[in-house]
């Protein structure tokens, strides 16, 4: 019987926890990206020539355990960065948060290449 229950911890346990705690840290990150999203979804830039002081506020409501990088306010229908040239009415944003996963046992499945991934979010505003 202790045999069999040191196998189980080894073959059965322990992946699933590795694999558990990488999808809460998946689902945590994916759910920060989604709240970041929520907050400024009904908040857009009123002045399109002064962005920069709208991204860091916006960026100020992001939680600080998935940082955002590469923030983006998409203007116009040409897909192009909203700046003081491109002044047309913001249509989306996008930005990312990158994750880094810590597994016991299954790093060869995790991590074949990296154990940092980036997930990235757009939306469109309303």
């Amino acid at each position: 019987m202790p045999f069999v229950l040191l196998f189980m911890m080894i073959a059965l346990f322990l992946p699933l926890a590795d694999a558990a705690a990488a999808g809460f840290q998946i689902i945590s990150a994916w759910e920060s990206l989604r709240a970041f999203g929520q907050a400024i979804q009904y908040d857009p830039p009123s002045d399109i020539t002064n962005i920069s002081t709208w991204k860091s506020a916006a960026l100020a409501k992001a939680d600080s355990k998935h940082p955002i990088s590469n923030f983006q306010l998409i203007c116009g229908d040409s897909g192009s960065a909203c700046s003081a040239t491109n002044t047309a009415i913001p249509k989306y944003y996008s930005y990312s948060t990158s994750i880094t996963l810590a597994p016991l046992v299954l790093t060869s499945v995790l991590c074949s290449t990296s154990c940092t991934y980036t997930l990235s979010y757009s939306e469109r505003f309303q």
